[in-house]
């Protein structure tokens, strides 16, 4: 079973007029993680999809769906699959990966019809592609690891990059994932904005009961979301990301645009923030 949902792009002016059940009608995604369920939400951001894949034991396949008008999804996109669950395998263009829980596997334009299966829970990212580039699997042991921040500032944090010029070539598509250490909860401080790449993020590793406070708009017009285990924030080119939790958790971090450059951000000290 897949489900589909559209999400259109929304000018900053909008964004300054909405309450809270607006934002998080446009920048919260929920419920991408359901079982025997493929479920994407296709944005108007750079043509950015975000899903979640839970086999629970039966294989899906992702394949034709009617946002792309392609036969196949992937016939025109390139895709980068992030495993949050336990083991799980995935099938494309006739070849199989095993995926451990944080793996990483990047798929190339034309990869035709893609199945998942095992006790995984996939993540999907997916953006146009203009040329077809070699799949990839990228273990947790081969990504790149950058340590940041500090325990004086609550934001020490690994930061793993997968999909990244550093690790592997793709078309737009740069993916990772950031953790913080215990007794950290603040992410990506001081805050940036990059108006030559959209960007999603996926929370996970949380407690049922806790939160991450996700800060975002523009940096003299900020708002903020709630965010529970396993939801996604679309973050437009405008838009500020940060945000601090309530005890551990990862944020997957995944951009698409102009450039696939991780340092082309534009900061804002938080002095500079209203």
């Amino acid at each position: 079973m897949t489900q589909v949902e559209t999400r259109h792009a929304i000018h900053p002016a909008h964004a300054k007029t909405m309450d809270t059940e607006a934002l998080r009608q446009h920048f919260l995604v929920e419920g991408l993680f359901q079982d025997g369920q493929i479920r994407l939400t296709y944005t108007h951001y750079d043509r950015f999809v975000v899903g979640g894949v839970v086999p629970n034991g039966a294989p899906l396949t992702l394949d034709a769906i009617d946002e792309t008008k392609t036969p196949s999804f992937l016939d025109r996109r390139e895709m980068g699959i992030v495993n949050i669950g336990g083991d799980g395998r995935v099938e494309a263009a006739g070849e199989a990966w095993d995926m451990a829980t944080g793996d990483v596997l990047y798929l190339g334009m034309g990869a035709g019809a893609v199945t998942f299966s095992g006790q995984g829970r996939f993540y999907i990212t997916s953006a146009p592609a203009h040329r077809a580039l070699p799949h990839r699997l990228v273990t947790v042991a081969e990504a790149k690891h950058v340590h940041m921040g500090a325990v004086e500032t609550s934001n020490k944090r690994t930061i793993k990059q997968f999909i990244h010029p550093l690790v592997m070539e793709s078309c737009q598509l740069v993916l990772g994932y950031t953790t913080l250490e215990d007794g950290s909860v603040w992410n990506t401080i001081p805050s940036h904005v990059h108006d030559r790449r959209m960007e999603a993020y996926l929370y996970h590793g949380m407690a049922p009961e806790s939160r991450v406070l996700h800060l975002m708009g523009e940096p003299q017009e900020t708002r903020h979301l709630f965010v529970a285990n396993e939801q996604a924030v679309l973050s437009p080119t405008w838009s500020i990301h940060s945000g601090a939790g309530i005890g551990g958790y990862t944020f997957i971090w995944a951009m698409a645009g102009d450039n696939v450059d991780y340092t082309d951000m534009d900061f804002i000290q938080p002095e500079d923030m209203r």
